[in-house]
């Protein structure tokens, strides 16, 4: 995971690099700004496929037994589609009351990865010699892109293949959202 993050007062207004010879409103108006700026990166959770019923009948009911390895399987385990992360036909289900766990090893593959860029500018304006306004706009998940969460695990229920297996049927983050705010400073 990566996080970075960054804090810029623009050089703008008396006594900076650019515009600096401005008076009054002029000023007041240009100077002031600071932009700031979160960007977040991180790679997928592991996950395992598992089936939602324990064929071992040792009673475990709390450690999900996990499918075997189908041998015959040729191609890509993983998908990655949101409509079908991993491809639920690279897996056999054990025999229903054989005792048998499934082959397949613990946290073997990886979900989805999550990024996001948060963006927010705000602008202090003095308004005499104590007070201060400040004005905010904030940006979360400025590009809007959707971050899946870990997809269905279960690949066989007792009646066999589940329907839902590997599909991604929610987001971890949410949609971009912009917020402003305004707050006197004494």
């Amino acid at each position: 995971m990566g996080v970075v993050s960054a804090v810029y007062e623009l050089p703008f207004g008396r006594g900076k690099a650019l515009a600096n010879n401005l008076e009054g409103w002029g000023n007041k108006l240009v100077s002031g700004w600071t932009v700031t700026s979160i960007v977040t990166a991180q790679s997928g959770f592991p996950f395992t496929p598992q089936l939602s019923y324990n064929p071992s009948n040792n009673g475990d009911t709390r450690n999900p037994v996990r499918p075997f390895v189908n041998p015959t399987f040729t191609g890509p385990v993983i998908l990655g589609n949101p409509g079908q992360w991993f491809n639920p036909a690279a897996f056999l289900a054990p025999p229903p009351n054989s005792g048998f766990y499934g082959n397949l090893g613990r946290d073997t593959f990886i979900g989805p990865g999550l990024a996001t860029w948060g963006f927010s500018t705000m602008k202090k304006t003095g308004i005499g010699e104590r007070l201060n306004l400040q004005f905010r706009a904030e940006i979360f998940n400025l590009l809007n892109r959707a971050n899946f969460n870990t997809p269905n695990l279960i690949v066989f229920t007792p009646s066999g293949l589940s329907g839902t297996a590997g599909a991604i049927t929610s987001t971890s983050t949410a949609a971009r959202q912009v917020q402003f705010g305004l707050k006197l400073l004494w």
